[in-house]
């Protein structure tokens, strides 16, 4: 089971990471065989699958992210720890609700992602939702 501790230190690096647009430390928390799944991908991509396969497809997928306008930023909102996996729910540039769950393997890399994204009228209610609960606890 990963502690809680340690799930707390690599969200923040891998927030810091996608942050710093350094693609050789996002990729990092990665194993060569990771396997991503997102709608993105979908949209994105000729893949129908929504999931790439492999460090370097995943390399390819993700360094336009890194050079768009406006650039990419992340801010963590919460982290939920499982037995190999956590699942980060932030915000990115776009203010858009996300959740993303890794699995690890035994050297705490990342072995499979899914990514889950807000969607419709549902995405700006999460979002407003987010920042009441942030405010309320941050009053107590």
């Amino acid at each position: 089971m990963l502690d809680s501790k340690w799930a707390e230190s690599f969200a923040h690096d891998w927030i810091d990471s996608w942050n710093s647009h350094d693609m050789e430390r996002i990729l990092s928390h990665y194993s060569e065989n990771v396997e991503m799944s997102s709608p993105l991908i979908i949209q994105r991509t000729n893949c129908a699958s929504g999931t790439l396969r492999g460090r370097e497809a995943v390399r390819g997928y993700w360094l336009p992210s890194l050079v768009g306008d406006p650039p990419l930023r992340f801010e963590l909102i919460d982290i939920l720890v499982g037995i190999n996996s956590i699942t980060l729910y932030y915000r990115n540039v776009g203010q858009r609700v996300v959740a993303e769950t890794l699995l690890f393997d035994e050297q705490r890399r990342v072995v499979k992602g899914m990514s889950q994204w807000s969607v419709g009228s549902n995405a700006a209610h999460a979002s407003h939702e987010v920042d009441r609960i942030a405010d309320a606890g941050s009053s107590e």
